[in-house]
């Protein structure tokens, strides 16, 4: 069994942590200043990972191929399944003639495009992220807004930055179960942290957004629904993750803002152009989603779905490593365990709603595999992109480049807990997924803060919540975005350099707001 180390360079940690940061380095050099498709820059980040696993870590190369296949896999599927899925209901709408009728549907509510961000990126996607999660709301919401006339671009980024609010409670609590589970620490008191932390920037993210696409002068003009909005939904988050439970948080917020913007814009709609019954219709496929994720997350039909999940234990990977402390309190074997979850996952819920919709819509059956067909081939690059990135996370993760990193931010003593948000920050940014990022530092986050005497609840919830502010940054994200709204592939790279201010920003916020509550107001945290 191989051991990992944290310190390969010197026994330094700086030193360390220098190289094991080259990875990303490279990603941020080649998306950010070179201005390469993110598929180029994922690959070539995966080979620095290897290149830095092997020459520093010492990594066995039949354990780095392990890792990059384990980790290129869950690129795919699940996730890569939820962007194919997700994708091919839109073409079902689009190749039905329904997605006009659809636009015009919410272009009766308001032709204000300010407010049809805040309606579709904000609050329908963050229905869909607290329903569905892994890549689902950008991949929808950017879709809508492309159809209703935005650009790409614009579209991406928009639905990017509103995709931060909702993360830590999405696809049904998921990052905060996961985050409970690895670190062992109470599931209510997790929930009711983060929600503390999230729900007071989730407050001013609506406006932020507005602020962002159209300046502070066309903030003013929406001001009262970009308000009424954040307090609706902020204030559901802090209400519902702290006196009810993680589950439902995502889900009862988004309809709180949802149901506080359609009282504003009723108060002055213009004249509807079709129906009800046509609008019904081509409002089937996303109610076909809602429906067919909330029934997925059933405990009685997710124990059904889940019976039929197939493990795998990785081959050359799974219990082959060896973690020691301080990442983890005492020696153990580091599990590789994929789960095809070929009918349980939430791109299989999104697949029957696709193909209802299809029938629904009259779509023949060549029309449905051409849109298919279409399908795949819009979303080839976006696929590698994905298998890429989840492979250079796993790569890091297994050679212990992750750990070190991670330990340089434990490093940080006084000040952890403004960067112990930034960790989670990182994590999510290598990983993609909130999820993951929980999985990967929540126990790291555990043990610092118990040999620093900080609140231990609130530093794992601090990773969360700074997690979803590295979504926006994350080149799966950003394959997602870039593939639902077809963006010109050299845009990827101004997406990315665009979003990162934002994120560094919000991640900030973040953290300032973890300090003040482990050092001004300790009697608020959880």
């Amino acid at each position: 069994m191989w051991q990992q180390t944290y310190t390969p360079l010197a026994n330094s940690l700086p030193l360390s942590a220098l190289v094991a940061a080259v990875p990303i380095f490279t990603l941020l050099v080649l998306l950010g200043a070179l201005r390469k498709p993110a598929w180029v820059a994922s690959l070539m980040g995966l080979s620095a990972a290897a290149l830095v696993a092997i020459g520093v870590y010492g990594m066995p190369i039949g354990r780095v191929f392990a890792s990059i296949t384990y980790g290129a896999a869950f690129g795919l599927f699940p996730i890569g399944w939820v962007v194919f899925s997700a994708i091919l209901l839109y073409r079902v709408t689009l190749e039905s003639g329904k997605f006009e009728v659809l636009k015009d549907s919410i272009g009766s509510l308001t032709g204000d495009r300010r407010m049809q961000a805040l309606l579709i990126a904000f609050a329908f996607g963050a229905f869909i992220e607290g329903a569905a999660g892994f890549g689902t709301p950008v991949a929808v919401a950017a879709a809508m807004l492309v159809g209703l006339g935005f650009e790409p671009f614009y579209a991406a980024a928009i639905c990017l930055l509103a995709n931060t609010a909702p993360v830590a409670f999405g696809s049904i609590a998921i990052p905060v179960t996961t985050l409970a589970v690895t670190t062992g620490l109470p599931l209510d008191r997790l929930s009711a942290g983060v929600g503390r932390i999230c729900a007071p920037v989730s407050l001013f993210v609506p406006a932020y957004l507005i602020a962002v696409m159209s300046g502070w002068k066309g903030l003013r003009a929406v001001l009262p629904a970009a308000a009424a909005c954040g307090v609706a939904f902020a204030g559901t988050q802090f209400l519902v993750s702290n006196f009810i439970g993680p589950q439902l948080t995502d889900i009862l917020s988004s309809m709180a803002a949802m149901a506080a913007l359609l009282l504003l814009v009723r108060r002055n709609k213009p004249a509807q152009k079709h129906s009800g019954r046509e609008i019904a219709m081509a409002w089937a496929p996303y109610a076909l989603l809602v429906v067919f994720v909330l029934l997925w997350g059933l405990d009685p039909v997710k124990s059904l779905v889940s019976s039929y999940d197939k493990p795998v234990n990785w081959p050359g990977l799974h219990n082959t490593i060896l973690r020691v402390a301080p990442v983890v309190a005492k020696p153990s074997p580091y599990a590789a365990i994929y789960k095809f979850t070929w009918l349980s996952a939430s791109g299989t819920a999104c697949l029957f709603a696709a193909i209802l919709a299809a029938v629904v819509a009259g779509l023949k059956p060549g029309q449905f595999a051409g849109a298919v067909a279409h399908t795949a081939k819009q979303l080839g690059k976006a696929e590698l992109t994905l298998a890429a990135v989840l492979a250079l996370a796993m790569l890091m993760n297994y050679s212990g480049a992750t750990a070190t990193l991670g330990l340089a931010f434990a490093a940080t003593g006084v000040m952890f807990p403004f960067f112990s948000a930034l960790l989670g920050w990182l994590g999510v940014f290598l990983t993609g997924s909130d999820t993951s990022a929980n999985a990967l530092f929540g126990t790291l986050q555990v043990v610092t803060a118990n040999k620093l005497g900080q609140n231990a609840v609130l530093m794992a919830a601090a990773n969360s919540a700074g997690g979803v502010m590295g979504k926006m940054i994350s080149l799966t994200s950003i394959a997602v975005a870039a593939a639902a709204t077809t963006m010109k592939r050299e845009e990827e790279a101004m997406l990315f350099r665009f979003t990162l201010k934002h994120s560094v920003f919000l991640a900030s916020v973040i953290g300032l707001l973890v300090v003040f509550y482990a050092y001004v107001m300790p009697g608020w945290a959880p």
